[in-house]
């Protein structure tokens, strides 16, 4: 309140201006994400949970039962340890998981209890009603096959041990999660969650029918099962279809149906780029080519890269003409600017751009994009500029007998982007098929070898400066990359043919006496004369 009182008192003198940069996060989620304190509690409290609903059964638990649950338990925390690392590191990420996983002992719990307590069913008429595939598909669909098997896994012993003490149960559990894993593992639609449903359904048919095959039971009963299978198959992914926006916003997890909603065109900060900045919206749209495409060359993921590269250069709305790809054939505005001072105008639209995506509620990592795409590098151009400056100055105080001490050094620092560098492959990527797009505008002549020299170059260059240090990316993954920035910019930048001018043709008269009729039809006589018909559109 304090500092809120004294920054209004300095912009009534003038010495400070009304407008707060926005920011994207708190310290303190910062450290609740992060805090090892915080994660032994989840895993404690995750544990709690699983034996209390173990507790409420027709039969008690008993302490070997209690004893191998524990080290189950136990087993399956070094498991997520070794094999799924980021979702270990993320507390929240690791409270979406096992909240899942406590989801599905819920409600396997709430069936069973229905079948016991108010119909007196036995636990395999009513085995084909749990919806298994609850925490299996979401996880799946928010953080990727690998946590979605673990799920199954996980899920399916854990149901067994503490709720239906049946190895029918975790049989089924195991195909049914290991089905919707298969089949929601590159959802890209809201429909595709839902046919992921209908395919647990059938997996849930075909074990009704082998299961009431194998215990004989009635072909009725066991058919009555199967359908229901089905049922609840689909219910369940329309369930987790209607969850996934909400969970998303909390957790700030991006599936690949966010980003390709995201990646429409007609969002209000693309359209405001084709209007005020289309220089720089026409390069959003190329490098976005080159980062998806050599994404997926790697295995990265080619969709978060084509939404990054949309949204990285937003910060140039600001002052767009200050921009090369936006100046046109008008006067250049830096000719009357210091080298410092176009320095601080170039380096300003990440900052800008952060305060957009955060106004306008971009995701986190388009947020990160826009900070880390440049990450450390230094703006040459106008860096060389100062120091030839300087060097002129020097060269007047001699002639003019002044002290060197007079001419101002060029620092540097000043001329670097803030940063931090990349911190992900896909930023990685993004930082290069930026540069290497916008120094491909330079070429005079792109011939293929060209084109080959301009990217190797440019990926070497950000190698030894240290600029993918932290992003993830390997030796083999760049030199990936960099074969595909340079057959999608040799596709890009085809040489095409030159046109003949068009020149009007002069009318022949018709020889031997003929008529203008026949000398016109006479091209479409047949005879051996007539050579092939070729049109504008066969050249291109």
């Amino acid at each position: 309140m304090i500092g809120w009182f004294q920054r209004k008192r300095l912009v009534s003198k003038g010495m400070a201006i009304d407008r707060q940069r926005h920011t994207h996060g708190g310290e303190w989620r910062s450290v609740l994400e992060t805090s090892p304190y915080a994660r032994i509690g989840i895993c404690l409290g995750y544990a709690a949970f699983a034996f209390f609903c173990g507790t409420y059964r027709a039969e008690p638990l008993q302490a070997q039962l209690f004893l191998l649950v524990g080290i189950f338990f136990v087993s399956s925390i070094m498991l997520l340890y070794l094999d799924i690392p980021e979702v270990w590191r993320s507390n929240s990420k690791l409270v979406l998981l096992f909240g899942s996983i406590g989801a599905n002992l819920v409600l396997n719990r709430l069936f069973l209890f229905f079948s016991l307590y108010l119909e007196q069913a036995a636990i395999p008429g009513l085995i084909f009603w749990v919806p298994t595939a609850f925490a299996p598909l979401l996880i799946t669909v928010l953080m990727g096959a690998r946590a979605g098997l673990y799920t199954v896994v996980v899920a399916g012993v854990m149901e067994s041990l503490l709720v239906a003490a049946s190895f029918d149960h975790l049989i089924i559990s195991l195909i049914i999660g290991f089905t919707a894993v298969f089949f929601s593992r590159n959802v890209r639609r809201r429909n595709d969650v839902v046919r992921a449903g209908a395919a647990v359904g059938v997996a849930g048919l075909i074990c009704a029918i082998a299961f009431g095959l194998l215990g004989r039971s009635e072909p009725g009963l066991f058919l009555m099962q199967a359908i229901l299978g089905i049922g609840v198959g689909v219910v369940t992914a329309m369930v987790v279809n209607s969850i996934l926006p909400i969970l998303e916003t909390i957790f700030e997890i991006n599936t690949n149906i966010s980003l390709i909603e995201l990646a429409d065109l007609n969002h209000p900060l693309l359209r405001q780029l084709t209007l005020e900045a289309p220089g720089t919206y026409h390069h959003s749209l190329m490098v976005a080519n080159l980062a998806e495409a050599a994404a997926q060359a790697i295995g990265a993921n080619g969709t978060l890269c084509r939404v990054m590269a949309y949204f990285h250069d937003i910060g140039k709305l600001k002052k767009p003409e200050y921009f090369v790809e936006n100046a046109g054939a008008a006067e250049n505005p830096h000719d009357t600017l210091s080298p410092t001072m176009s320095s601080l105008i170039i380096i300003s639209h990440v900052k800008e751009g952060v305060d957009l995506a955060v106004k306008n509620r971009l995701k986190k990592p388009i947020i990160n994009a826009i900070q880390e795409h440049h990450g450390t590098s230094q703006i040459y151009y106008f860096y060389r500029r100062a120091l030839q400056m300087a060097e002129d100055a020097k060269t007047g105080s001699e002639i003019m007998n002044l002290r060197e001490e007079d001419v101002p050094d060029v620092p540097e620092e000043n001329f670097r982007y803030p940063g931090p560098i990349p911190q992900s492959k896909e930023t990685g990527l993004l930082m290069l098929a930026d540069v290497i797009e916008g120094a491909s505008r330079s070429l005079d002549k792109p011939t293929p070898q060209r084109i080959e020299d301009m990217v190797k170059d440019l990926v070497a260059r950000r190698v030894a400066e240290g600029q993918l240090d932290e992003s993830g990316l390997s030796l083999k993954e760049i030199r990936q990359a960099g074969e595909s920035y340079v057959f999608t910019l040799k596709t890009m930048m085809h040489s095409r043919i030159s046109y003949p001018k068009h020149e009007p043709l002069q009318q022949q008269p018709p020889s031997h006496g003929g008529t203008f009729q026949s000398a016109k039809r006479a091209p479409n006589q047949g005879g051996g004369g007539e050579g092939p018909r070729t049109s504008d559109s066969n050249l291109h």
